[in-house]
């Protein structure tokens, strides 16, 4: 195995965001802009296996950009389960379980990401050193690289973790070539009517859109009457506002979905006024801001405190290891999101046995780069589980609450998310799951 350093860049890709058009009942307010997301760094070596050549037939999906993705949860009940790695992989004992994880530590993009996906992961196998052995298989970010790490990894691994980029893991659910267990990092972009063919391929990304999904199933317990769903131009705003609609309407409830112009992250004060004005109209109101915490401040301070107001993790940018007073945020008290215990519960006891995720002295703090260092430890628990023929069990995880089940037709993932609310400007957990 070749130990080395991957190179580093400046600024990291949130990985797996995916531009969508707006829904049918989106009402534009105001001119175009844009408002991306911002992620930090997090050198440190990496122990990699270069890819080998790459294979002579692979599937060459969509390319990526910008918040964190997930499958959807089970809808049905399973069939009679089946082992998880297939006696034909001969796969040794726990004790002397092969894991590959493949990342893409060598993308200048998503390299950051992948460090932080890495550090938790290895963060997590060194409380039981014992128990496995986990190779770090270098790729860059492309689908092809990624395809040929990936079959490197099956020749010699008992289970696979990653990819981490989402064109390059439905790549790799689409290429036909999975005959190992694989978790990947993200879920996959397929067609509406697709399914992952392989039913030991189980996606488990962060998801923008289960987060909204909740969060409409959430506040369709405490809130009657109709919801302005609100997004600005940014990609994965559109996705989040896109999911929390269809979750909301698939209830029969009434919806609008508002697009927002704002320029330099800024949401337009004109259409601030104007959606203030259309929402005094409606007797009975609640919001959803698929916004960042900037433009969740803006709004509030049009609307005031009375109209119920929900949102995602980005309403929560800061890394609760660092969380001070002048990172309050009384604007938003009240305001209810969801976010993964990592980032709200510093004394649950499933976060506290973990290190944090150790930054340059020079560097703060990042709210996205710490959520896919959990996302890593999440990552090894689940592929213990799973080297140890596992098919179907639950983890209290730093992600979520996290239910696993293999039916041998399918690979079913589900992560139930922590409700939060902010209370004296301080992201606050409350108590229970969302659902």
């Amino acid at each position: 195995m070749v130990v080395k350093r991957s190179g580093w860049s400046s600024l990291v890709s949130l990985v797996c965001g995916l531009c969508l058009q707006a829904c049918a009942n989106t009402t534009l307010l105001g001119q175009a802009g844009t408002a991306p997301p911002v992620p930090a760094r997090t050198p440190a070596p990496v122990s990699s296996i270069p890819p080998a050549a790459p294979p002579s037939q692979a599937a060459t999906p969509p390319s990526p950009p910008p918040p964190l993705q997930a499958p959807e949860p089970p809808t049905s009940a399973p069939a009679p389960v089946v082992p998880v790695i297939p006696p034909s992989s001969s796969a040794a004992p726990l004790s002397t379980a092969r894991f590959a994880l493949l990342l893409p530590t060598r993308s200048e993009t998503l390299g950051q990401a992948a460090e932080s996906v890495r550090a938790g992961f290895m963060s997590a196998q060194e409380r039981e050193p014992q128990a496995s052995r986990a190779d770090v298989i270098d790729t860059g970010d492309s689908p092809q690289d990624a395809l040929s790490g990936y079959a490197l990894a099956t020749s010699d691994h008992d289970l696979v973790i990653g990819p981490l980029p989402r064109s390059a893991v439905t790549a790799v659910a689409q290429s036909g070539a999975v005959d190992r267990p694989t978790i990947a990092l993200n879920q996959p972009d397929l067609a509406a009517n697709e399914r992952i063919a392989s039913p030991i391929f189980l996606p488990i990304g962060l998801s923008i859109d289960d987060e909204a999904r909740q969060a409409a199933i959430w506040a369709a317990t405490e809130q009657p009457g109709k919801a302005y769903v609100l997004h600005s131009q940014a990609a994965w705003q559109r996705r989040a506002a896109a999911a929390f609609d269809a979750q909301w309407r698939h209830g029969g409830r009434e919806s609008e979905v508002v697009e927002i112009a704002a320029a330099d992250g800024y949401l337009n004060g004109r259409s601030l006024l104007q959606l203030k004005k259309r929402l005094q109209e409606d007797k009975q109101v609640l919001v959803f801001a698929a916004l960042d915490m900037t433009q969740a401040k803006q709004l509030r301070a049009i609307l005031g405190n009375a109209v119920p107001m929900y949102g995602t993790s980005q309403l929560n940018p800061a890394s609760i290891a660092e969380r001070v007073p002048a990172e309050r945020a009384d604007e938003l008290n009240g305001v209810r999101f969801l976010d993964i215990p990592w980032q709200l519960q510093a004394d649950n006891p499933a976060v506290m046995i973990y290190p944090r995720l150790v930054m340059p002295a020079d560097q703060k703090r990042n709210a996205d780069l710490e959520r896919l260092y959990a996302l890593g430890i999440d990552a090894y628990r689940i592929a213990r589980q799973v080297a140890a023929k596992e098919t179907a069990f639950e983890l209290d995880g730093v992600t979520g609450q996290l239910k696993v089940r293999f039916d041998g037709k399918v690979a079913q993932f589900e992560r139930v998310l922590q409700p939060a609310v902010y209370r004296d400007g301080i992201a606050t957990p409350l108590n229970g799951p969302s659902r």
